[in-house]
C-alpha cells in the first residue's frame, strides 16, 4: 500500500470508529431495575406495628408481600443494634422472623421488593414491641474480672441455665461479642451446657485492650426463657511471659516479649507422678499453701505422703499443680526429676518467678514422657488445641 492509502485507510477509519457508539448507546437506557426504588408500602405487609400498637413479643415478626411483587430481602434491626434473622419462602411471598423479637424494644424494619418487571421497592416500617412478661432469665457471668493479665488469658461466659441446643446456642454466642485493639482473629467455643471460652488464633498481643459485651436482654431464646443483663468486661495484656520447661533436660528458660531473661534449674514429675506436657495457664499465685499428698489421691502414711508448707507457689492446674519453691530437693535441679507433678525449684528462683508473672501468662511443658495437659476439665487447656479443633466448638462455624 502506498503512504497515500495508508493516509486515506486512516482517515477513514477516525471517521468511522465514533459510528460504533452509535448502535452501543441504544443499549444503555435506563432498565426498572435502575430506578429509584418506588415506595412499596402497599405491596408488603406486617403482622405487627400496622395499626400502632405495641407488638406481641412472644410472636415472630411475618412480612407478606401482595399485588404481584415479592419480596427480596429484608433486614429488622432493634435499637440496640442487633438484626433479628429470618427466612424467606423459595416464592419470596413471605419472610418470617427465625425467634420472636425482643420484648420492650423498637425495631427498623427495611424491606426490599421486585415487580414483574424488574422493578424495586423498599418499604421501612417502624415498630415497637411490648415488655415480655414472665419465664426465666439467662444471665451471663462474663470473665475475668476487669484488670490486666496473661497474653494466655481467656475470655469467660458462665451461663446461669443450660443451653444445649444447637439453634439455641447460635442465638447466645452471636450476642456476646469481643473486641481487642489491636485487632485478632478469635472464636467463642462452648465447653459445656453452661459455659463458653473466647481466645485468639495464637495469644492476645501484648499491651492489648480486650472489650466483652453481651447484648442478650429481652432476646428470646425458647419458650420460657429470655436474656437477661450482662455486666460487660475490659482487661489488658502485660508483656508476653511464657515459661517453657524442658522436662528431660530439667531446666526452664523463661522469655519476655520474645527475649529470654532467665534460665532455671527444676525438679518435675517423677515415674509415677509425670508431670502434665503442654501449654498450661497461669490460674494464680499463692506466697504459701500447704500441700499434701492426700489433695492428690495419696494414702496419708504410705511412702509417697508428704505433709509441707510451700513458698513463692504458681498454680497452673486445678488437680494442684504448681510451680514453686521445693528446697528440700535441691541436691535434683537441673538433674532428675522427683517430684510428685509439680515443677520444683531453688527458693530464690521461685520468689523471682512468682514476682515476674501474673495470671494468665503461659507455662509450656516440653519432653519426657507424661500425660498431655486436657484442653478441658483441668485449668486452662485452651491453646491444646489447633485452632482448627478450637473453632469446631463454636455454634457459629
Amino acid at each position: 500500500m502506498s503512504r497515500g492509502s495508508r493516509r486515506t485507510a486512516m482517515a477513514c477509519f477516525l471517521i468511522l470508529a465514533p459510528l460504533a457508539v452509535g448502535p452501543a448507546a441504544c443499549g444503555s437506557a435506563e432498565r426498572p431495575q435502575d430506578a429509584a426504588p418506588y415506595d412499596a408500602t402497599a405491596h408488603v405487609s406486617l403482622n405487627a406495628g400496622e395499626d400502632g400498637r405495641a407488638a406481641d413479643p412472644d410472636k415472630p415478626l411475618e412480612i407478606t408481600a401482595r399485588d404481584g411483587s415479592r419480596i427480596t430481602d429484608v433486614r429488622a434491626v432493634d435499637a440496640a443494634g442487633r438484626r433479628l434473622e429470618g427466612g424467606l419462602t423459595a416464592d419470596g411471598s413471605r419472610w418470617r422472623s427465625d425467634t420472636p423479637p425482643a420484648g420492650a424494644m423498637r425495631y427498623t424494619v427495611v424491606v426490599s421488593t421486585e415487580r414483574g418487571d424488574g422493578s424495586q421497592g423498599r418499604r421501612t416500617a417502624e415498630l415497637t414491641t411490648r415488655p415480655a412478661t414472665g419465664g426465666k432469665r439467662l444471665e451471663v457471668d462474663l470473665g475475668p474480672d476487669n484488670g490486666t493479665y496473661g497474653v494466655g488469658q481467656p475470655i469467660t461466659a458462665e451461663l446461669s441455665r443450660p443451653v444445649g441446643d444447637a439453634r439455641q446456642r447460635a442465638i447466645v454466642e452471636r450476642a456476646l461479642t469481643v473486641e481487642s485493639s489491636p485487632a485478632v482473629e478469635g472464636s467463642w467455643r462452648w465447653m459445656d451446657d453452661r459455659t463458653l471460652h473466647y481466645r485468639p488464633r495464637s495469644y492476645w498481643p501484648a499491651h492489648a485492650t480486650v472489650e466483652v459485651r453481651g447484648s442478650l436482654e429481652g432476646v428470646w431464646i425458647r419458650n420460657g426463657l429470655r436474656g437477661g443483663k450482662t455486666e460487660p468486661v475490659r482487661i489488658r495484656t502485660g508483656d508476653r511471659v511464657e515459661a517453657v520447661v524442658d522436662i528431660d533436660d530439667t531446666k526452664m528458660t523463661v522469655r519476655r516479649n520474645g527475649e529470654a531473661v532467665r534460665s532455671i534449674p527444676v525438679t518435675t514429675g517423677k515415674p509415677g507422678f509425670r508431670t502434665r506436657e503442654g501449654v498450661k495457664v497461669v490460674l494464680g499465685r499463692q506466697a504459701a499453701v500447704r500441700m499434701t499428698g492426700t489433695s492428690i489421691g495419696i494414702p496419708a502414711g504410705s511412702a509417697e505422703s508428704y505433709d509441707l508448707d510451700v513458698q513463692w507457689a504458681v498454680q497452673l492446674t486445678d488437680s494442684g499443680e504448681f510451680v514453686h519453691a521445693a528446697p528440700w530437693s535441691a541436691a535434683h535441679h537441673g538433674r532428675d526429676n522427683v517430684s510428685h507433678g509439680c515443677t520444683g525449684m531453688s527458693t530464690e528462683n521461685a520468689r523471682w518467678f512468682f514476682d515476674n508473672v501474673r495470671q494468665g501468662d503461659i507455662v509450656r511443658h516440653v519432653g519426657g514422657d507424661g500425660p498431655r495437659m486436657p484442653a478441658f476439665g483441668n485449668g486452662l487447656g485452651d491453646w491444646n488445641l489447633s485452632w482448627e479443633q478450637w473453632r469446631e466448638g463454636s455454634a457459629l462455624s
